[in-house]
């Protein structure tokens, strides 16, 4: 789950970060009162869940409070479409408004899961302000590391070795080892994904500051983390994905294609979408349902698959280890009836009760099915069905 930039700060600022002054305006003259308390400047920057903000017309400097009013009207309501984004962009109903700030350097730092060793990792580089994508694949050099290793967590010496790699040394040294230790604290204690701090800035009267932030929480920490959770703006979010999400279903994510995939295991399903690609076909989603063994749950997810009007044919793909076929085939049936899915459905089945699956799927003559010998058997009659052909 991603928070706005705005909600990032507050959440770094209770954990010590240090970050500039401001607050979240929703409307103009909220915007312009604002900055009156920030001195009569300002930076105004659009609220979206993506990066290049600035690129986009995202992102005004204000000279005046007049000025903050004005640059906040033309940003609030605006579709803010970027490369992350795609064309239909997201909507922006809250600006940051900020105070502006002497820059003298800008630093990279991040906190996020390393799933080699298994633990979180420290990223920091001198190149701040930059993609840190491009960094790594042009000057890789310029990216140091730490591993926090969960037996004994952060230690100083790590935020010290950081500091002085990024040229943080002098009277700098200790408060940037204690932003850096700050940092990791509030990734471990709010279950992060990834804290990104892009860029930490060096000011000319010499203070660090965050000056820009942001901050994802595993979706499985959900039910520990009930007051970040809270602030989760459902507009920044495809609206099948938070439809899956409330029917308890994690692992779906939207597609620009017209073949929907039910699939148990990560593994698979991606192995799916190969297979589907292969046999000239684009798939309209990623669907694990991984071990749901209930009818309910299988027709939520191909309700969910059939609502999207791209969608012109659906193949449900199951090697059942520890999800049952049986129970994958009853909830099929369940939704074919209940009219949850339409579209021509291609139905392949193996491994945990196979036979007793495929038996229910047999017994089901009012409900048409298109069966798959196997998966490649699958792959090209689903393509073949999202084209009206037999």
């Amino acid at each position: 789950m991603k928070l706005h930039e705005y909600q990032a700060k507050e959440l770094l600022a209770q954990f010590g970060v240090p970050v500039p002054k401001g607050r979240v305006a929703r409307t103009p003259e909220e915007a312009e009162a604002i900055t009156i308390e920030l001195g009569g400047s300002s930076v105004i920057k659009a609220q979206a869940h993506t990066g290049a903000r600035g690129k986009a017309g995202g992102v005004k400097v204000a000279k005046t409070p007049a000025e903050a009013k004005a640059h906040a009207a033309a940003i609030l309501g605006m579709q803010l479409v970027t490369h992350q984004t795609g064309p239909a962009g997201l909507p922006v109903s809250a600006v940051l408004v900020e105070e502006l700030v002497d820059i003298e350097r800008e630093i990279y730092l991040s906190v996020a899961i390393d799933n080699t060793p298994g633990m979180p990792v420290i990223i920091a580089s001198a190149q701040g302000g930059m993609d840190i994508e491009e960094v790594a694949a042009n000057t890789p050099e310029a990216l140091f590391k730490q591993h926090v290793d969960p037996a004994c967590g952060f230690q100083p010496f790590q935020g010290r070795e950081l500091a002085f790699a990024v040229g943080l040394d002098g009277p700098l040294l200790g408060p940037a080892t204690q932003l850096i230790g700050n940092l990791v604290r509030a990734f471990m204690e709010s279950d992060g994904a990834i804290a990104e701090i892009n860029p930490v800035v060096v000011t000319k009267d010499g203070r660090l500051l965050a000056a820009d932030a942001k901050f994802s929480i595993d979706d499985n920490a959900e039910y520990r983390q009930k007051a970040i959770v809270e602030q989760r703006d459902r507009s920044q979010e495809d609206d099948r994905e938070l439809d899956a999400h409330d029917h308890g279903i994690q692992n779906y994510v939207a597609l620009d294609g017209d073949i929907g995939c039910l699939v148990n295991g990560a593994g698979l399903a991606m192995a799916t979408m190969d297979g589907i690609k292969f046999a000239g076909g684009e798939p309209a989603n990623f669907l694990d349902i991984g071990t749901a063994n209930n009818p309910e749950a299988i027709a939520a997810a191909l309700r969910l698959i059939g609502s999207d009007p791209k969608v012109k044919a659906v193949l449900v793909n199951i090697f059942g280890g520890l999800a049952r076929t049986d129970v994958i085939a009853e909830g099929v049936i369940l939704a074919k009836r209940e009219g949850m899915i339409s579209q021509p459905t291609v139905v392949r089945l193996s491994g945990t009760n196979v036979d007793l699956g495929n038996k229910i799927l047999d017994e089901a003559t009012d409900v048409e099915l298109i069966r798959a010998d196997g998966f490649a058997d699958g792959a090209r009659k689903v393509v073949a069905a999202s084209r009206g052909e037999k």
